[in-house]
């Protein structure tokens, strides 16, 4: 059984999804900085790369985005990625063309966001597809028989529709939460998605390039349509004037929702209850204990994420390939928490250590895929590589959790160390001998951080008299407290 928790400010809106009063998912959505993906835009292609298959297309933002022919929609109506190779880009769009196209993929570090004109709004119970007459079905709808069931009633309430004459057309996937769903509440749901897409239509004819069209849910609307299941307990908002606002929205959109709603008033603050900021906290560290006495260390960079498990001070099993796969099985949920929590993407490679059994092997591997089943981003996982490693990949849509709430060092720009005070002072010396080949100064000033003029006041004090000794000029020293470590500046006198 899960319960939500949802911390609402005019800034900020933060979510948790805690099961078995373990945080399992953190959301994190800002005012300034909201997150694009599900937005439709007039676009206005302002260059095309032949080379690449691809376009740039300015719907307004920063960044031009990106458009592959793979994500175009093609002339004959089918999509561009489908069994038929599309056209080339070339011969689809031109440099001054305006589309109506949506994003897929917020912009991430220096890439722009990525785009597609295969245009899709989620409703909830269905998803639709204007420019198709598909009925898809959600995989994790199991069963053939119930898939074919709810194919024919969808079909059946969309010609119904079709024959009423209001926003006819278009096709749709049913999501997980449809399973259950009476015929009138489809029939409401495919209502409103055509309402929509016909007022999207609508202000396109009648503006601008780089026109915003359509905007996705907020990240606490979000939470009624997408994270709320039969599981879900309560759902527990600290602010009365949003309580209000989804109480409303869930009457009209999610009526199963409304009643699991609660206002919380209590004298902690609702993230409190679980240790969410605790929690938080340990996602944006690079080590990860395990209860066992184990540890996980956890590297982010720009290509991949590494994960490498450690047994650390476990020595409890009763020979050595016992303690290692415990924690490796342990570590396998650990990890698969972590992904959901730090909401990692992109390709992963996880290290566990190294098992001589296979069946050892076989059974990490069950587990580890077992607990990322739960993950609600699309996951791949491989099975062990020659080296021992596990890769894998997670759907990545929008920034991790540590991109979200950090930025890298100002002191060490990221690289996680700085030069010792020894090595600055070298440096220094050696400027300054640079220097007085080819200027000739009454004097040279270094100003520097505290701990390199003590050095050289003292541990290297022999060398600066030497070199003052050798270039004929006096050597002064100044501590600048502002500065970091590695910063210096020699001023000539």
């Amino acid at each position: 059984m899960q319960d939500i928790l949802i911390n609402w400010t005019p800034q900020e809106t933060r979510v948790a999804v805690v099961e078995n009063g373990a945080v399992q998912e953190l959301h994190l959505e800002r005012a300034l900085e909201r997150g694009l993906v599900g937005n439709i835009y007039l676009g206005k292609v302002v260059r095309v790369l032949p080379g690449m298959q691809s376009a740039f297309v300015d719907i307004g933002l920063e960044r031009a985005a990106f458009l592959h022919v793979a994500d175009l929609f093609g002339a004959r109506g089918e999509p561009g990625n489908g069994n038929t190779p599309p056209l080339p880009i070339e011969k689809q769009v031109f440099e001054g063309q305006t589309l109506t196209v949506q994003v897929i993929k917020d912009p991430i570090g220096t890439k722009g966001a990525r785009l597609s004109t295969q245009i899709s709004i989620a409703g909830r119970l269905l998803v639709f597809l204007p420019q198709d007459r598909h009925i898809g079905i959600s995989q994790r709808i199991g069963s053939h028989e119930l898939r074919e069931q709810l194919r024919a009633r969808v079909q059946a309430l969309a010609s119904l529709a079709d024959a009423g004459g209001a926003q006819a057309g278009g096709g749709f996937i049913l999501r997980t939460n449809a399973e259950d769903a009476s015929d009138a509440e489809l029939a409401d749901d495919i209502a409103y998605l055509r309402k929509t897409w016909a007022a999207i239509r609508e202000r396109g004819f009648a503006q601008p390039p780089g026109t915003l069209l359509h905007q996705d849910l907020t990240l606490a609307e979000r939470v009624l349509r997408d994270l709320t299941n039969e599981h879900t307990q309560t759902i527990r908002i600290d602010s009365r004037l949003q309580y209000e606002h989804l109480v409303a929205f869930g009457r009209a959109y999610t009526p199963g929702a409304v009643d699991k709603l609660q206002h919380y008033q209590g004298e902690r603050p609702v993230f409190d209850l679980y240790n969410v900021d605790d929690e938080i906290a340990r996602a944006l560290a690079r080590r990860v204990d395990l209860k066992s006495g184990g540890y996980l260390i956890i590297d982010q960079t720009e290509a991949l994420t590494t994960v490498d498990v450690n047994t650390g001070g476990y020595v409890g099993a009763r020979n050595f390939d016992d303690t290692i796969f415990k924690t490796n099985l342990e570590a396998a949920g650990a990890i698969a928490r972590q992904l959901r929590l730090r909401n990692l993407g992109g390709i992963i490679i996880v290290d566990f250590i190294d098992m001589a059994r296979e069946e050892h092997q076989a059974a990490v591997l069950a587990e580890f895929r077992k607990q990322l089943a739960r993950d609600r981003t699309k996951v791949t996982v491989g099975g062990f590589t020659q080296l021992g490693l596990v890769e894998m990949t997670r759907k990545r849509t929008r920034e991790s959790l540590a991109h979200m709430l950090c930025e890298p060092c100002p002191t060490c720009d990221g690289r996680g160390q700085v030069k010792t005070a020894r090595s600055v002072c070298y440096d220094i010396l050696r400027e300054i001998l640079r220097e007085a080949r080819q200027f000739d100064p009454k004097e040279f000033r270094v100003v520097a951080h505290a701990t390199v003029v003590e050095m050289l006041l003292d541990e290297e004090s022999p060398h600066l008299a030497g070199l003052s000794e050798f270039i004929g000029k006096p050597i002064s020293l100044s501590a600048e407290p502002s500065m970091n470590p590695e910063q210096y500046d020699i001023v000539l006198m």
